[in-house]
């Protein structure tokens, strides 16, 4: 759903992470590293982001799924929609092949005009 290329996010995150984490008990060399910003502010937003990352994959997921949901539910829909109409015609309510015929053909274009 997103653009963000999520794995190449994480990797990246990781690695900074890691490196923070390993600058921790030089304060000269991560100064150099950091621009002066401690190193557990670092560590403490990779995993924020890290985390952020995890979650927005979750959401992509589960939007696929609801709309996996959603397109099944439309066709059992339309499907139930076109039994009924058969056997309303099919149990005399009306005579009318042509009519049945009609009525089918215009519910098929209005389904694709609406989805």
């Amino acid at each position: 759903m997103s653009n963000i290329d999520k794995r190449a996010q994480k990797e990246l995150y990781a690695k900074v992470e890691q490196q923070a984490h390993s600058l921790r008990g030089n304060p000269r060399e991560y100064q150099v590293v950091t621009g002066l910003c401690p190193v557990n502010v670092i560590e403490m937003h990779a995993q924020k982001i890290l985390a952020l990352l995890d979650e927005l994959e979750a959401k992509d997921k589960r939007i696929a799924e609801l709309e996996a949901k959603l397109e099944t539910a439309d066709k059992l829909q339309d499907s139930a929609f076109r039994h009924g109409l058969q056997h309303g015609f099919s149990l005399g309510q009306t005579d009318n092949q042509a009519g049945f015929e009609e009525c089918l053909s215009a519910y098929g274009t209005r389904g694709k005009d609406n989805g």
